[in-house]
């Protein structure tokens, strides 16, 4: 069986060496020469090994570049490489910021909201009733809170346009999953350029928000349901589905995808995805599914 070793580093920080690559080739004891995918920023190699050793090799070659910022995943060269359907979570992921920190911080509780959050998302409670008691926090504000936040404080993360437009480009159907608002998911998704977006709805009361979030709600059961929904709908094979997030209500997702990706992850997510991702930006997706640089759509 050829397996395929992905070495990335961020753009803003190359570091895939000739002496990396170098030493890459000599753990993966393989006879191929590296495949440049951009620069000094990604590579890839081909070597010869069992699927059950991709993740020992993938392992051993993050322990040895464990000094340098590089990302490494090893996967099956198989005939589904490039993906046909992705859902992508969005705070964290899509975005650089927490929907509901961002909110709160206009009600001066955003440590207090953020600390439920990152309880939350690291899996110690159950996401469900910590949404519940967040959004219960947020009632009476003003819904034009939420547009002040998406144009003060929402930042697209760095890689998902050209992500999601090469995607596209190539044939993929592309959608946003999340267990935030589609009050953010909406505009997000419109910025970014997903083809669907699905999320939680805030309730509300005249012009602010009732401190309520409508049942039932998109969470970690939800998100692996979309996928195979969408999965069912366009006849994709399972190994054809791209899935990326951060958060504990995201595993299931990134479990069920023919290739799930933790990107800049809880530790527990990092530890159980297929794939992570802690120094590129999100065009390391691509450049996992074997896509050079030239053939991004900026």
């Amino acid at each position: 069986m050829t397996l395929v070793a992905t070495l990335i580093a961020n753009p803003e920080r190359p570091a895939i060496t000739d002496a990396v690559l170098a030493e890459a080739r000599a753990l993966l004891a393989t006879r191929h020469q590296p495949r440049i995918l951009h620069g000094e920023v990604a590579a890839e190699i081909l070597a010869e090994g069992a699927p059950a050793s991709a993740s020992a090799l993938a392992e051993r070659l993050r322990t040895a570049f464990q000094d340098e910022p590089i990302d490494v995943a090893v996967q099956v060269a198989g005939p589904h490489r490039r993906k046909r359907l992705f859902l992508a979570d969005m705070d964290s992921t899509m975005i650089g910021q927490e929907c509901i920190d961002e909110l709160a911080d206009q009600v001066g509780l955003k440590d207090h909201v953020a600390a439920i959050t990152e309880r939350a998302m690291r899996g110690e409670i159950a996401f469900e009733p910590a949404l519940r008691e967040r959004v219960a926090l947020l009632k009476g504000m003003p819904v034009k809170a939420v547009d002040d936040v998406i144009a003060e404080r929402i930042t697209l993360m760095p890689g998902g346009r050209t992500l999601v437009r090469t995607l596209k480009a190539h044939g993929a159907y592309t959608a946003l999953v999340s267990g935030g608002f589609t009050l953010f998911t909406g505009p997000v998704a419109e910025r970014i350029g997903f083809d669907e977006h699905r999320s939680n709805r805030l309730e509300i009361e005249g012009d602010t928000l009732a401190g309520t979030v409508a049942e039932p709600i998109v969470g970690r059961d939800a998100k692996r349901a979309a996928l195979i929904e969408l999965r069912t709908r366009f006849n994709f094979d399972p190994a054809e589905t791209l899935a990326v997030g951060d958060g504990a209500n995201d595993l299931a997702m990134l479990e069920e995808a023919g290739l799930g990706v933790a990107f800049r992850a809880k530790p527990a997510v990092a530890a159980a995805a297929q794939a992570r991702i802690d120094h590129g930006d999100l065009t390391a997706l691509l450049y996992l599914q074997g896509f050079a640089a030239a053939e991004f759509v900026e």
